[in-house]
């Protein structure tokens, strides 16, 4: 009975990371162009670190879930455009844009709205089958 609720917490805690995942890629979207932050530079694209959660009982042992780890800023370096009438151009007339990419965001929101998905079928498979067994306990 209780691999039937560390199902429900797998899911769950899958459910969570992904819903974090997409909250991050539409804050990427919403500062494709910022080109100046709070911190001085343009803004920096954020992804989600993802670790396995540890576990106990049979089946947690083995798949715990998974917790975030943090949110980070990606090391790819931003892009550089040549614009001498933006407010932000340098010297030379190259504005330093963000480094995100929105056809990547776009790819990563499906990739993270599929894993949503998935978790909601497996915990509604997991509800599905712990009503199924009450039923039999009931008979």
């Amino acid at each position: 009975m209780s691999d039937l609720f560390s199902s429900l917490g797998i899911s769950g805690s899958g459910m969570t990371a992904e819903r974090l995942r997409m909250d991050v890629i539409a804050e990427n979207l919403a500062n494709a162009d910022t080109t100046r932050t709070s911190a001085g530079g343009p803004y920096r694209r954020k992804e989600v670190a993802l670790e396995a959660k540890g576990g106990s009982g049979s089946f947690a042992d083995v798949l715990g879930g998974v917790q975030v780890a943090g949110v980070v800023d990606d090391p790819t370096p931003d892009r550089r455009v040549y614009e001498p009438g933006h407010p932000d151009a340098d010297a030379q007339g190259f504005v330093t844009l963000p480094n995100v990419e929105p056809v990547t965001e776009m790819v990563d929101l499906i990739t993270a709205s599929r894993g949503y998905e998935a978790d909601v079928q497996a915990m509604n498979t997991a509800k599905s089958m712990f009503s199924k067994a009450l039923d039999v306990l009931r008979s």
